[in-house]
């Protein structure tokens, strides 16, 4: 529990959700000396299966900056085994959450840690210790939030729609099961409140189901904007599709077009600075009347070198607001 002691006064703070935040995530780890830089997981996905409290935003953050993921799927853990798994199929338990042996060493230690009191926080900063990685990476929140959809098939936790489902129900609604009383973590408190902060980077994660869950926790849109740090938004919507996951379908379901300008507006009056897919360059100028910069900038992340350069092209094109 001594490691959440620690003091970290931060330049960059990046907002994360899964597989596509943790893309960007890892170039900004790249570039930036790791005192510097704080990461904050989407924690609106965590669940409890087989009694077991899993975190999968906050994971894949832990796995792909400590270059441990399975690079071809980019959550969970690379040379993974699956005997557990086999074994709950064979006793005809639930199987349709899939927990990789190595992975789920993760869930039964934080769990554990749970248990005797330790915060979420705590525990996320002694896994990031013990993995090596350099920057920090925060829950939005300790506390109690959940990412609740409704759809046509009935009231579904998060991880029920994306993963048991698929996400082939059609939502109807969203909101945030506990955000009313959610508080912004210690350790984010401390960054915002930092007179070093600079910059504030929106990861292309999914804005609904990746982005608003943090953003729903008390305080934290008013405590970005009292920051004084200048807030960019990298896009997650490339030529109306998303890059990954299911942002897209999600957007139209609940009547927005699907576009990187809805992405935008959906954000207007928090950032400053919009980094938009050269596919979508003609959308500049709407989401320039929104008052929001525009950069227009290749977007597609597909390798390191490609991680590494968006992130460069974000950092630079924040300073130069």
């Amino acid at each position: 529990m001594e490691a959440a002691k620690t003091e970290i006064q931060v330049k960059y703070i990046a907002l994360s959700g899964g597989v596509g935040g943790a893309k960007l995530a890892l170039g900004l780890e790249k570039i930036i000396q790791s005192e510097d830089l704080m990461v904050i997981g989407n924690v609106g996905d965590d669940f409890q299966h087989f009694g077991l409290h899993i975190s999968p935003d906050l994971d894949t953050l832990l796995y792909t900056l400590s270059g441990k993921s399975n690079p071809e799927q980019g959550w969970g853990l690379a040379n993974e085994t699956w005997e557990f798994m086999s074994a709950m199929r064979e006793l005809g338990g639930d199987s349709w959450f899939q927990l990789g042996d190595r992975d789920l060493a993760t869930h039964v230690e934080r769990t554990r840690r749970l248990q005797i009191g330790q915060s979420l926080s705590e525990i996320t900063i002694y896994f990031r210790q013990n993995f090596g990685i350099g920057a920090a990476i925060v829950p939005a929140t300790d506390d109690y939030l959940r990412t609740i959809v409704e759809t046509d098939m009935g009231v579904l936790s998060f991880q029920e729609y994306f993963v048991r489902e698929r996400c082939i129900p059609s939502i109807q609604n969203l909101y945030f099961q506990g955000s009313e009383s959610a508080q912004i973590t210690t350790e984010l408190t401390k960054a915002l409140e930092s007179k070093e902060l600079e910059t504030i980077i929106f990861c292309p994660s999914n804005p609904l189901l990746s982005i608003d869950p943090i953003l729903s926790v008390q305080g934290l849109k008013k405590a970005f904007v009292d920051s004084g740090a200048k807030i960019v938004a990298v896009t997650p919507i490339v030529g109306g599709t998303a890059i990954k996951g299911p942002a897209a379908k999600n957007l139209r379901e609940l009547g927005y077009t699907v576009s990187a300008s809805t992405v935008a507006k959906h954000y207007q009056g928090l950032i400053h600075g919009f980094v938009l897919d050269q596919k979508d360059h003609k959308e500049a100028k709407k989401i320039e009347k929104l008052g929001i910069s525009v950069l227009v900038a290749d977007t597609i992340m597909n390798d390191l070198e490609t991680k590494v350069k968006l992130a460069e092209k974000t950092l630079r094109y924040a300073n130069s607001i």
